[in-house]
């Protein structure tokens, strides 16, 4: 009996909301804003944020009273529902806010890359280049020439499988042991 009165008594004020009545926002406020905030806090784990949070969800229910719906669930469900969607929202923002200054900061302080830095890392693309050369030389021609279809012409399995005219299994089974074999002469052991 206490909760059908209670959700008439919400009911009322959403019609007060609606019609424009100050009064009746701050009677809403005034019955749920201390459950709200401990919710908003849970979620959030900040009492300030919390506090913008709940702030924010009834302001929300003012200025569109219009987006509650009495055959979706009771007022007290809606309203904690605006909370905790904005309290998520805020914590997503303020997470990917936070990421963000710490990739700036990070770009900030790195050293400036001299000549020296542009050099070396010229003679590794040059040393892996000729180590990736020499360890496809090493592997048989009919691996090698998949390889190549595959990764340097940028073709799918099955298209390779046509222009040779072998098997898509095949291709497959050739390709696998061209990477196996690639793996181990470039240093990565017998794990592929």
């Amino acid at each position: 009996m206490v909760i059908e009165l209670d959700s008439a008594r919400d009911q009322a004020l959403i019609r007060r909301i609606r019609a424009g009545e100050r009064a009746a926002l701050a009677e809403l406020f005034e019955r749920y804003a201390p459950i709200a905030l401990g919710l908003a806090r849970r979620v959030t784990g900040d009492a300030g944020l919390a506090e913008d949070v709940v702030q924010e969800a009834f302001l929300a229910v003012w200025e569109r009273p219009a987006t509650y719906r009495s055959d979706l669930g009771t007022v007290r469900t809606y309203l904690f529902s605006v909370v905790h969607h904005r309290a998520v929202d805020r914590v997503r923002r303020e997470s990917a806010h936070r990421r963000r200054l710490e990739r700036e900061a990070t770009l900030d302080t790195a050293a400036p890359r001299g000549v020296e830095d542009e050099v070396a890392d010229a003679l590794d693309s040059r040393q892996q280049h000729e180590q990736i050369q020499a360890a496809l030389g090493g592997i048989p021609e009919e691996q090698r020439r998949i390889i190549e279809m595959m990764y340097f012409r940028g073709m799918p399995q099955s298209k390779v499988a046509d222009e040779l005219g072998v098997p898509l299994g095949t291709v497959k089974s050739r390709a696998r042991l061209a990477m196996r074999k690639l793996h181990e002469a470039l240093g990565g052991g017998d794990r592929a």
